[in-house]
């Protein structure tokens, strides 16, 4: 019986955490009790982007996405939908119907009306276990296309003609890299694709591979024509268990098609993947404590250069890309290095994946053309700031990245832009934070992260950033001192030049950006003893104000004893009892407590 429905559940953290798999069992029990499981398919995407109306889920034909469903939900889709044929209105995204013409060529997506999706063209629309899905929508082609009409020189000119850059963090030109390993005369070279993806909270590389695992073998394949690889690694955290077992069903199924193993598509060409798990270190990101992993070492970066490219994976040259940059070479190949090269800025082509989060309406992924403004994505696509708090800072490129101000929210994403404003793209992550938000504290949280991650091999990044972290968090603890600005400046600048790797060169970002844009917060916690945020419990205080109308609400949660007063009457904190915990400013409803 021929399937006429396709629902496709997201499958990303923020919907599982929101009790996404009870639609799974909702929607088979339905499904069985009308005798539809012959004409209905049910597939689990990556994250569909967005988290903030998880879970989601679409049906197609027609690509309806109904959010905020719940399992009391299914029976009125199956029936109204599934049966009759009529959308259920009330749970649909009308906001964000999308306008798809990947049947056509890969193109884009009105998703939140500003997107474009090439990288996450097909995550939610095919079912990423399904080959023959992926082949229906030109996957393969490219490669076809490749081994039947092009030389590996002619492959690597399309991606230098197309201008795209590494989307792993550092933007280097991808057809320079591929031209270099290219050029290496050895009898064995080898290929990478960097899914370690260790930022706190990016998940882009993760959902690409949840949702469309073919589009990044693909890719790799293509690169191995075109420079002489024989043999491929996927290096993947082992935290995504998903990805890895989609990864797998893939790569099984690549190789039972003709498309990964011995003379590919029948053509003297051979090349072939495994995967390599990570245990979850932040350092391998980089691409030489990458390789080390691979080879059975501890994950530590070493000089450069040589370049990996030139001698890298077991002292072979060897073509690493992350999984988005991956992503985008079938789509070069098929629509033309001219057809991508137009979209984006003079020198960042194309589009960039970012996660979305911290305090903004529309948390989730997203994909959106260089040259998109910071606003844009804030307000138009992100929805703005929740509960009518004041915009504050955004942070791009992870924990790595730069705190920027609202003065820079007119800057483009591009590398260079970003740059130039103090922050890096990195892999993806995009951090919005409000007038809640300490930049002292928010800079101490990113800095221990990347501390915590130093891999220790050398000195700059190992007691360098123990020391930026000491004084940082003795500035949040009211313990600052005159100098103390001065000494993390000096350091900073100190580490970010002698530090061996990208995780020391780029780890004092947080804190050179925030006391560049932040300074006068960091010298009110120094000599006011003041967090004008409140989030440094130390340097906080609560005081009731005359608006209290003595309901007793934060007398009786205090933990303490140190609120007294009577009822309908106005109480008062003793701050000699006060342990800062915040539940008084919590518990109430009528705004007569004051925090700062």
């Amino acid at each position: 019986m021929p399937r006429r429905y396709v629902i496709t559940l997201c499958d990303g953290p923020t919907c599982i955490h929101k009790r996404s798999k009870e639609l799974e069992a909702a929607i088979e029990t339905e499904l069985t009790r009308h005798e539809l499981t012959g004409r209905v398919s049910v597939n689990l995407s990556g994250c569909l982007g967005m988290c903030a109306q998880g879970p989601v889920m679409a049906i197609n034909p027609q690509y309806t996405v109904y959010g905020n469903v719940t399992a009391d939900d299914i029976p009125e889709i199956v029936s109204s939908h599934i049966l009759k044929k009529k959308p259920v209105a009330r749970l649909a995204i009308d906001e964000d119907h999308l306008y798809n013409r990947f049947f056509r060529v890969f193109g884009d997506i009105n998703f939140f009306g500003k997107q474009m999706r090439i990288v996450l063209r097909n995550c939610g629309i095919i079912d990423p276990e399904n080959i023959d899905d992926y082949l229906s929508v030109r996957g393969y082609e490219a490669l076809a296309k490749v081994l039947t009409d092009m030389k590996p020189a002619d492959v690597i000119a399309q991606v230098k003609t197309s201008g795209l850059r590494g989307r792993g963090g550092a933007g280097f030109p991808t057809g320079i890299k591929w031209e270099l390993a290219a050029r290496q005369k050895t009898d064995e070279k080898f290929l990478i694709c960097n899914a370690d993806e260790g930022d706190p909270g990016a998940f882009m590389d993760r959902s690409t591979i949840e949702g469309d695992p073919h589009t990044v073998l693909e890719g790799m394949i293509i690169g191995a024509y075109a420079v002489g690889a024989s043999k491929g690694f996927v290096y993947i955290r082992a935290e995504y268990p998903l990805a890895i077992k989609r990864l797998e069903k893939a790569i099984a199924d690549a190789r039972r098609e003709c498309f990964l193993g011995k003379n590919i598509l029948g053509s003297d060409f051979s090349f072939d993947i495994e995967i390599r798990l990570g245990a979850g270190a932040f350092v391998c990101g980089e691409e030489t404590a990458l390789i080390h992993s691979i080879e059975g070492h501890r994950g530590m970066p070493r000089p450069r250069p040589p370049y990996p490219s030139v001698q890298g994976l077991f002292d072979k040259p060897t073509l690493i890309n992350n999984v988005e940059t991956w992503a985008n070479i079938p789509v070069i190949i098929l629509d033309g290095a001219e057809w991508f090269s137009s979209i984006g800025t003079e020198k960042s082509k194309g589009t960039k994946v970012f996660a979305l989060a911290g305090k903004i309406k529309n948390t989730g992924l997203i994909e959106v053309p260089m040259g998109v403004t910071l606003r844009s994505i804030i307000y138009d696509i992100g929805g703005g700031i929740p509960n009518n708090k004041k915009f504050k800072a955004l942070q791009t490129g992870g924990p790595s990245g730069g705190c920027l101000s609202e003065d820079y929210l007119d800057t483009k994403i591009d590398y260079e832009s970003l740059a130039a404003a103090g922050s890096i793209m990195g892999s993806g992550g995009m951090i919005v934070m409000d007038e809640d938000s300490c930049m002292v504290n928010i800079a101490r949280f990113f800095l221990e992260f990347t501390q915590n991650e130093s891999c220790g091999k050398c000195t700059p990044c190992r007691e360098g950033t123990k020391r930026m972290l000491e004084i940082l968090t003795r500035i949040t603890e009211g313990k600052g001192q005159e100098g103390d600005i001065e000494r993390l400046e000096r350091l900073g600048n100190l580490i970010k030049k002698a530090s061996l790797c990208g995780l020391g060169q780029s780890a004092p970002n947080p804190v050179l950006s925030t006391i560049k844009n932040f300074r006068s917060e960091y010298e009110e916690h120094i000599k006011q003893k003041k967090c004008r945020a409140g989030a440094c419990t130390a340097l906080t205080g609560y005081e009731i104000t005359d608006k209290c109308v003595g309901c007793t609400a934060c007398r009786k949660v205090c933990p303490v004893g140190a609120i007294t007063g009577n009822p309908k009457s106005r109480h008062f904190i003793d701050q000699g009892k006060c342990v800062k915990c915040g539940l008084c400013f919590d518990t109430c409803k009528f705004s007569a407590i004051k925090k700062g």
